[in-house]
């Protein structure tokens, strides 16, 4: 047992099942390099828009869309205050029924089959 030559190296390659399919290195666009990508050309379009505006009327009127911008908090930008996540009554009354439901059904469930388990004797 000792190592194949060159030619019977190639001939194996030849004969695969796969010959041909991973003969080109192929390098793709990471997922990283896509973000990076996106975020940049964002960045951009935010600066064109910043430039285009920058040629206004010095005079807003807040809360019709020309505000400044909101300010940046650990450099990330925040546009819209998180909604809460807090249930309306009504929300409310709905899970504790559902929950309700479901225990009692539950509860049902293993009183049968722990009924018939203790009839079976």
């Amino acid at each position: 047992l000792g190592p194949i030559t060159a030619a019977e190296r190639q001939k194996l390659i030849q004969e695969s099942p796969v010959a041909g399919q991973y003969d080109q290195a192929v390098d793709r666009e990471s997922a990283f390099e896509m973000l990076q990508k996106k975020a940049k050309d964002a960045q951009d379009a935010e600066e064109q828009a910043q430039q285009a505006g920058s040629g206004g009327s010095r005079w807003t009127i807040p809360g019709f869309g020309n505000d400044d911008p909101a300010p940046k908090s650990g450099g990330r930008r925040t546009s819209a205050p998180r909604p809460s996540n807090r249930q309306t009554v009504a929300e409310a009354a709905i899970k504790s029924v559902v929950r309700s439901v479901g225990s009692s059904v539950g509860r049902a469930i293993v009183r049968g089959i722990l009924g018939s388990l203790s009839r079976g004797r």
